[in-house]
């Protein structure tokens, strides 16, 4: 009898540790579920950017030196620029002096997240110098520091905007999470789609570009595979490109015949941008951004830089660290054709024309090339044996660093 009873006892003492034991699971399941929907998801940040570098290729390949921001801006009043008074320049009101190798144009970085959170995000160019941004920043000059910043998924923002056309606005058709970053000094904090960023630099990068007779020399000067590249070719209104995957060496081909459309140039074009790790829309906005003077008359030749040399070139600090992190920087090399040289050439012999109409003629043909005249100008000089020229094509030179 005493054996059943303490059995019995055992038994309901068994049963009672298996409830507390099931029932402190499902509690601590539910807990466990309660705890994910409250605490912040910091890991689940996403960042992804995207940017420019344009150069102009020199007759052996490598980058020549050139004044980027000669020429009129194409950015809104409101964005920032070291216009507003950077001491460190020479000449603090003219950024057309700055000269260097490299145009970074327009990297903006995107944010992604689940829930509103605080960011800091700082971007180092130690061969460069930052010269506009927006939202405003805390430090900068050969970086650009925006200090702690507000990642607001979902949130309803007034951005800032001018009834005129710019480059800058085609940025924000893409779904990211709009930031804004804090007052400083006094001033209003200021709220947008993405960090813009501009500069110009001087730096090697990791293709050179040389046209010899009817060919391209192509040639990788890092030790990264560039996974996309295209040589693209305008003239006369008429397109035509070849696209190469994984360059990994030296290579010379044929310029392309011209016996493409637009359209597919385009499609080709997105492809590669999404494969390099762009959201479609992020990849849709970056062409429509440079569309009007990606596929302008001239040759020229993009690439998709490796992470690698993006990161030595623009080293970036996020803090909390994105879960994941995106950068697609393309490299784009102008070309310099002999149908350029010969029309600036003659263009050059018409200054000294004794009809004031002709050489006002003849001035405006060289400045259709924009900021690009400066160097073509400076590629004729290399090989101009007339030092009556030469002294003609110098003046030029020096006369357009000033122009708007």
């Amino acid at each position: 009898m005493k054996r059943r009873i303490r059995s019995r006892i055992i038994g309901s003492c068994l049963i009672a540790v298996a409830l507390t034991i099931v029932i402190g699971f499902k509690l601590s399941g539910r807990l466990g579920q309660a705890a994910q929907k409250v605490l912040p998801k910091d890991n689940h940040l996403v960042v992804h950017e995207w940017g420019t570098f344009t150069s102009i290729a020199g007759k052996d390949g490598v980058a020549l030196e050139w004044r980027p921001l000669n020429g009129s801006t194409d950015l809104p009043g409101f964005v920032h620029t070291i216009q507003e008074g950077d001491k460190g320049l020479r000449h603090p009101s003219l950024k057309a002096d700055l000269a260097a190798t490299v145009r970074m144009e327009t990297p903006v970085l995107y944010f992604y997240s689940d829930n509103e959170m605080d960011v800091s995000v700082k971007v180092d160019f130690p061969k460069g110098k930052i010269t506009e941004w927006y939202p405003q920043a805390r430090d900068v000059g050969t970086g650009i520091d925006w200090g702690r910043l507000k990642v607001m998924p979902g949130a309803a923002v007034n951005l800032p905007v001018e009834y005129k056309e710019s480059h800058y606005y085609p940025a924000r058709e893409t779904d990211s999470a709009p930031v804004q970053v804090c007052a400083t000094e006094g001033k209003l904090p200021q709220q947008e789609k993405f960090l813009f960023y501009r500069g110009v630099g001087t730096f090697d990068l990791p293709v050179s570009v040389k046209l010899e007779a009817d060919k391209v020399v192509l040639k990788k000067l890092g030790k990264d595979e560039i996974a996309h590249l295209i040589l693209f070719e305008n003239r006369g209104g008429k397109i035509g490109y070849r696209v190469i995957d994984g360059f990994t060496g030296e290579t010379t081909i044929e310029r392309p015949p011209l016996d493409k459309n637009i359209e597919s140039l385009l499609y080709d074009l997105k492809v590669m941008l999404v494969a390099s790790g762009l959201y479609e829309k992020e990849a849709a906005a970056m062409i429509k951004t440079w569309r009007d003077s990606w596929f302008e008359e001239g040759m020229r030749v993009f690439y998709v830089l490796p992470r690698q040399a993006t990161d030595a070139v623009l080293p970036i600090t996020i803090d909390p660290t994105p879960a994941e992190l995106v950068r697609v920087l393309v490299g784009r090399a102008e070309v310099i054709t002999p149908q350029m040289e010969k029309s600036v050439r003659r263009q050059v012999s018409m200054l000294s024309d004794p009809s004031p109409e002709v050489r006002r003629t003849a001035m405006m043909n060289i400045r259709k090339y924009g900021r690009f005249s400066e160097p073509i100008l400076k590629r004729i000089l290399e090989s101009e044996g007339n030092e009556l020229v030469r002294g003609r094509i110098r003046e030029l030179i020096e006369s357009t660093a000033t122009q708007p």
